[in-house]
């Protein structure tokens, strides 16, 4: 942009000022980063009156926050990459945290004592919403690089200034860690001084990104060291760097407190140890296995639960899984292909599937022969253990329909005739009329002429289910 073209964005910004404040429509305003600017300093309550930013920091506050800040030991390389340039051309160089709080500050001393007037110094805050536009601020809510000329400032004070700054991102975790500005007056910062300022922000992320990989390398060096290696390898923000060929923690893992407990993508739980400046993610002390929950009766789909995992099944591993249920001592591939196809069955199929089962509920399924190891709760087990203690009230309640009433399995079949013959057996003889129009809620009892004869003659003719059998004996 020349000086000429300047001078007239100049001329239109001073106009586009007045109907931002008032909220009027400007047809012609600044550009579009920095109206969206304007209208969230707005809306954060920002006066274009105000005098100078605020102070944040105390002296004992800014040396603490100095001192831990990730971005000091850069401090030396913005120096030398911007601050001869910025003492030349009467600039200066300031460096921020995430919010935008001044830390560093290095440059021309006649423009820092015009900066302390607007506050553009050491412990004070430029967030947007704490000074409105302005290149730090601007360029922390855009995360990216930001060039805002005098008049584009929303307050007044600052229009005599131009500023370019870029933020700056950690490369370990992704948060913002600060961001890097020159600062000048109108007539001495070029626009172009962003492209520079955006390259030495890259620089730093580069910098701080081979810190972390020679970091890396000597937590590694030191786990290698061990002469077990128990557990998994992390960085301090929780990657994993090491003891994890199958990938069972994925590439980062959200940090509980040290000697907290997370559950490990194959389902085993895991303690976090602090190691060196990094940390172990240890299997726990063996417990109790986690419980598998299956839920195979009625007609919505079959599901298991693993701990705190719900897992929904197809028909064939729901199968396999009340097989295996049905026959605690295990079975061979021979017998549960038997089982599920009869005489035509497959055993190198019914392997593969119980392959594919192990990897979806693993610690679940044992070998040799397949059988389940974990404590087991099924809905069909509980129905076989209400018909055995004669309660007929939790046995209504506790039966949804059929097991597996997609299933062709000879075994299944013959479990699910049994269970559905002795569940409306019960209820017949011992039932209540609740209990029975429970059960003329399954697909099994829902026509059941016995059932809604019953419903009918034992409950009042005003009672909606007495009449709801009526209706259903009529359709049928």
């Amino acid at each position: 942009m020349s000086y000429a073209d300047l001078a007239a964005y100049s001329r239109l910004l001073r106009g586009a000022h007045e109907t931002a404040v008032t909220g009027d429509a400007c047809p012609d305003g600044p550009r579009r980063l920095i109206g969206a600017s304007w209208r969230r300093s707005l809306d954060a309550g920002i006066d274009p009156a105000t005098g100078a930013a605020p102070l944040a920091f105390s002296a004992a506050g800014l040396a603490d926050a100095r001192a831990s800040h990730p971005l000091r030991p850069l401090v030396p390389l913005f120096v030398e990459t911007l601050g001869r340039m910025a003492g030349e051309a009467e600039h200066i160089v300031v460096i921020t945290d995430r919010e935008g709080r001044v830390l560093w500050r290095e440059g021309d001393r006649g423009t820092m004592r015009r900066a302390d007037r607007v506050g553009l110094a050491d412990g004070h805050a430029w967030a947007e919403d704490r000074m409105g536009t302005n290149g730090i601020g601007t360029a922390l809510a855009m995360l990216r690089p930001v060039h805002v000329y005098s008049e584009e400032h929303l307050v007044h004070v600052l229009r005599v200034w131009s500023c370019s700054a870029a933020p700056i991102v950690d490369p370990d975790s992704g948060e913002v860690l600060g961001c890097l500005d020159v600062s000048g007056t109108a007539s001495s910062l070029h626009p172009a001084t962003v492209a520079l300022v955006g390259a030495t922000a890259r620089l730093a992320e580069a910098q701080l990104a081979l810190r972390m990989h020679e970091h890396d390398e000597q937590l590694r060096r030191r786990y290698e060291s061990l002469r077990s290696r128990p557990g998994i390898l992390l960085s301090p923000t929780g990657r994993v760097l090491a003891g994890d060929p199958g990938g069972i923690a994925g590439e980062r893992v959200p940090l509980p407190a040290p000697g907290g407990r997370m559950l490990l993508r194959d389902g085993r739980v895991a303690v976090l140890e602090p190691f060196a400046d990094g940390y172990l993610l240890r299997s726990a002390p063996s417990a109790a296995p986690p419980t598998l929950r299956l839920a195979l009766l009625g007609d919505g789909p079959p599901a298991a639960v693993l701990g705190e995992r719900r897992l929904p099944l197809s028909l064939r591993h729901a199968e396999i899984l009340a097989l295996l249920a049905l026959h605690p001592r295990g079975l061979s591939a021979e017998q549960l292909s038997f089982h599920l196809y009869g005489d035509d069955g497959n055993p190198v199929t019914i392997r593969a599937e119980i392959h594919r089962l192990r990897t979806q509920l693993r610690g679940t399924i044992g070998a040799k022969p397949y059988r389940l190891t974990s404590p087991l709760e099924a809905d069909f087990l509980q129905v076989r253990r209400l018909l055995a203690a004669g309660e007929p009230a939790s046995l209504a309640r506790a039966y949804p329909g059929p097991l597996l009433p997609r299933s062709e399995s000879p075994e299944i079949r013959r479990e699910r005739d049994e269970l559905e013959v002795q569940v409306r057996t019960c209820l017949l003889l011992r039932g209540s009329p609740d209990d029975l129009w429970t059960y003329a809620q399954t697909s099994s009892g829902r026509a059941d002429v016995q059932v809604l004869e019953r419903i009918a003659a034992s409950l009042p003719s005003t009672d909606h289910r007495a009449a709801a059998a009526q209706a259903r004996l009529f359709a049928g």
